[in-house]
């Protein structure tokens, strides 16, 4: 990626957040992902959160993009989080809109940094992504006080946590993963045995960047995060994790030893650290 291709997108980020600026409702705006860790590529999207006390009305949003210029444009997505993504029609670059409510995210950090709260995969991701963004616009120090909140030790009672209430749900207890994958493979149920690996690789993964006190990174370069970020990884995990990826496309039984060596190095390493398992 050349420096040239990153100033263009990083030229096209305050653009854009400069057009945010006259909105009311937003109290800040903050580009993620990829671009600020200097890890995008040529074909990367610029991801912009806009941190709003209300919704801006749909009309506004589909003028500011008219203005921009857009060669094509989804506005008003409801998929996931809210969000307008179009192509800018000068560069080519995608624009990917992301509006959080300001009490949400201050929700969903509280839950994690104060009380403490572990989830089923991802627990720290938004941590994460609020303490990594950089901030183009800054109504009234809001956000800016929010990175600070963000700038602590992990939290031990957090660390474990998460281990424990992930590690459960690999094999250990009657609805683990590995019981439900073994009981899609009885099926030939090739849909819910997907869905179900890839549920115990997101815990899998959230035990890891935990042990590490390691934030996470989210639903990409999982595994890269992985191996360059932690300094305790299990045994031959990149390898175990392929060769679970590639057992899991085929339906047979070979998925399930697959797992158990996966699972079994990452026992070796929990009990190497203290935790028993």
């Amino acid at each position: 990626m050349t420096k040239l291709k990153l100033l263009k997108h990083h030229q096209l980020a305050q653009i854009v957040s400069e057009q945010f600026k006259q909105f009311s409702q937003v109290q800040a705006v903050a580009l993620g992902g990829s671009v600020v860790s200097d890890k995008g590529e040529a074909g990367s999207d610029i991801d912009l959160y806009v941190f709003t006390t209300e919704i801006i009305p749909l009309e506004k949003r589909q003028d500011l993009v008219q203005q921009l210029g857009a060669s094509k444009a989804d506005l008003n997505l409801t998929f996931w989080d809210l969000g307008d993504e179009w192509i800018d029609k000068s560069s080519g670059i995608e624009v990917d809109i992301i509006y959080w409510d300001t009490k949400w995210i201050e929700d969903m950090l509280d839950g994690v940094l104060v009380k403490q709260q572990s989830w089923m995969g991802y627990t720290t991701c938004f941590w994460r992504s609020i303490k990594n963004a950089k901030i183009l616009f800054d109504r009234e120090g809001w956000l800016t006080n929010l990175k600070t909140k963000t700038q602590v030790v992990y939290p031990e009672k957090l660390r474990q946590s998460i281990i424990v209430k992930n590690h459960a749900v690999l094999r250990s207890v009657i609805p683990s993963y590995l019981n439900q994958i073994k009981k899609a493979i009885q099926r030939g149920d090739l849909v819910s045995l997907n869905h179900r690996v890839a549920a115990l690789i997101a815990s899998y993964f959230d035990i890891i960047f935990a042990l590490n006190r390691v934030l996470h990174p989210g639903e990409k370069r999982l595994l890269e995060t992985a191996l360059v970020e932690c300094e305790k990884l299990p045994v031959d995990m990149a390898q175990d994790i392929t060769n679970i990826l590639r057992s899991a496309a085929i339906t047979n039984h070979q998925v399930i030893m697959d797992i158990n060596t996966l699972l079994d190095h990452l026992d070796d390493l929990l009990k190497q650290e203290g935790f028993l398992v």
